[in-house]
C-alpha cells in the first residue's frame, strides 16, 4: 500500500496595505451619509422636477453639484427663466463655503500628496464628507475621503432622480420628514470630537448661538445662509486660530 503524506501549507494572511484600509474606512463611514444623502435629494427631486428637468438632467445635476442649498437655488432660478450667468452666479456665491473647507482640509494632507488628489477631494467636499475628513487623526489619506465618496455622490445623485420620477405622489410630511434625517446625521459627526476636545465643543456651541443669531438681526439676516455661513467661518475659525492654536506635533 503507497502512502501519501500531505502536506499543509499554512498561508500567511494577507496584508491589507494602509490605502485599502483607509478606502473601505471611508466606504465605511460614508455609507450612513450616503442614505441620508438619498433622503434630502430625493425632496430636491421634486424640485427640480417642477423646474421642467427629467431624471437623467436631475441625476448630472446632482453629481456635479453635491450641495442641497446650491441645487435649490439652481432649480428654483430654472423655475425663474433666469440666464446661464445668473444661475452660475448664485451657484457660486452659496457653494463659496466649501471653498473655505477645502482650504482647511488641505492642511490635513501631507507635504507629498499630489495635487490631483487634492484636486479630487476638494471637487467631492460637502458639510458631512468635510466632516468626517477632518476628524480622521494625523494626516488625512485622501482614500479615505475616495471610500466616502463612492457611495455617497451616487446616491445622492441617486436620490434626485428617484424624486423626480415620484414628482409630488407623496405627502409633504414625508418629503419634509427626508430632509430633516441629514441634520441628526451631521450631529452624529460632530458630536464625538467634541465629547473628546474642549475647544471643539465651545466653537461648536458659539457657531449655533451665532447663527441664530445672524438669523435674526435686522441688515445681516437679509444676507443668503450661504454669505452667513461663510463669514462666521472665517471669524470664528480665526479666533479660536489665535486663542487656541494647533501645535504642528498636534498633527502627526
Amino acid at each position: 500500500m503507497i502512502q501519501f503524506s500531505l502536506k499543509v501549507i499554512l498561508l500567511p494572511p494577507m496584508k491589507i496595505s494602509d490605502n485599502t484600509k483607509a478606502y473601505f474606512d471611508g466606504l465605511r463611514d460614508g455609507t450612513p451619509i450616503g442614505l441620508g444623502y438619498f433622503a434630502v435629494a430625493f425632496s430636491l427631486g421634486i424640485v427640480a422636477q417642477k423646474a421642467g428637468l427629467n431624471a437623467s438632467q436631475g441625476f448630472i445635476a446632482s453629481f456635479f453639484n453635491m450641495a442641497s442649498a446650491g441645487e435649490y437655488a439652481l432649480f428654483t432660478s430654472i423655475m425663474a427663466g433666469a440666464t446661464y450667468v445668473e444661475v452660475a452666479i448664485a451657484t457660486l456665491i452659496i457653494n463659496a463655503r466649501y471653498l473655505l473647507m477645502s482650504c482647511s482640509l488641505s492642511q490635513k494632507f501631507s507635504q507629498e500628496t499630489p495635487y490631483f488628489h487634492r484636486f479630487l477631494v476638494g471637487f467631492g467636499i460637502t458639510d458631512e464628507i468635510f466632516g468626517i475628513s477632518i476628524a480622521q487623526k494625523g494626516f488625512l489619506n485622501p482614500r479615505y475621503t475616495y471610500g466616502a465618496l463612492t457611495v455617497a455622490m451616487p446616491l445622492w445623485a441617486l436620490g434626485t432622480s428617484f424624486g423626480i420620477i415620484a414628482g409630488n405622489s407623496l405627502p409633504i410630511q414625508i418629503v419634509s420628514a427626508f430632509s430633516v434625517a441629514l441634520y441628526g446625521m451631521f450631529l452624529a459627526i460632530i458630536v464625538p470630537p467634541a465629547k473628546q476636545n474642549t475647544t471643539i465643543l465651545v466653537s461648536i456651541i458659539i457657531s449655533f448661538v451665532m447663527s441664530l443669531l445672524f438669523a435674526k438681526l435686522p441688515y445681516i439676516s437679509s444676507l443668503s445662509a450661504g454669505t452667513r455661513i461663510i463669514i462666521l467661518t472665517i471669524v470664528i475659525s480665526a479666533v479660536f486660530a489665535i486663542i487656541r492654536p494647533i501645535k504642528d506635533e498636534d498633527t502627526k
